[in-house]
């Protein structure tokens, strides 16, 4: 399936297909979410966003894969083995690749640590890294972002420059990134299950 078009502004530009709003993931997590393995991502906030902590701030954004604090600990017994592969296929030093852009498909405040158990098969933390994230900084709670993911026609490399660096989630890219005929990694309707079996573990979205 194709990635529909965000709408055209009022004045009826053409639709925009560049992007250059990015978020971090590991890239482990990223590569499982390209092969469809999850839809969810457990955020609380980086160090340079300690006041605000994470907002879920775009729509649309690109994923940018990170290999900063990756740790086979924090990750689910299924995704260790991929920790070999995604650093098999990392880019040169100072390049990023690019293949992935994510739409929001609901959001979700959860202030109730253990309703997180039920929606482990669809983000890749182990649970002791859930539990670092839910207490972080003695705020308990953490947000949930479920995503609908699409691939690149074509994988894009940037070079990696010094503002992209840091424990930061969100970055603006100095070079538009082309999304048209990005393809869904999976199909529409089982995204649409997928994500009700979380809401039906974490209540109605903050966010849908």
């Amino acid at each position: 399936m194709i990635l529909p078009p965000i709408p055209p502004p009022p004045n009826d530009a053409p639709t925009n297909t560049a992007e250059r709003t990015a978020l971090k993931e590991w890239a482990v997590l990223a590569r499982a979410m390209g092969r469809g393995e999850m839809i969810a991502m457990v955020r609380k906030g980086g160090i340079r966003e300690q006041r605000a902590g994470f907002s879920v701030r775009h729509d649309r954004f690109l994923l940018y894969p990170t290999y900063f604090h990756e740790k086979a600990a924090e990750l689910q017994p299924r995704f260790i083995a991929a920790l070999d592969e995604a650093a098999a296929e990392r880019p040169t030093p100072g390049v990023i690749r690019i293949e992935l852009v994510a739409q929001v498909a609901a959001v979700w405040r959860v202030g109730a640590l253990e309703s997180l158990r039920g929606i482990a098969h669809e983000h890749g933390l182990a649970w002791p890294a859930v539990e670092s994230r839910f207490h972080y900084r003695g705020e308990p709670g953490v947000q949930v972002v479920a995503v609908r993911i699409a691939r690149l026609a074509e994988p894009i490399e940037l070079p990696e420059i010094r503002r992209y660096a840091g424990c930061v989630s969100w970055v603006e890219l100095d070079t538009d990134v082309d999304v048209a005929g990005a393809r869904d990694v999976i199909e529409r309707g089982e995204l649409d299950d997928r994500r009700a079996r979380l809401r039906d573990v974490l209540g109605a979205p903050t966010r849908d």
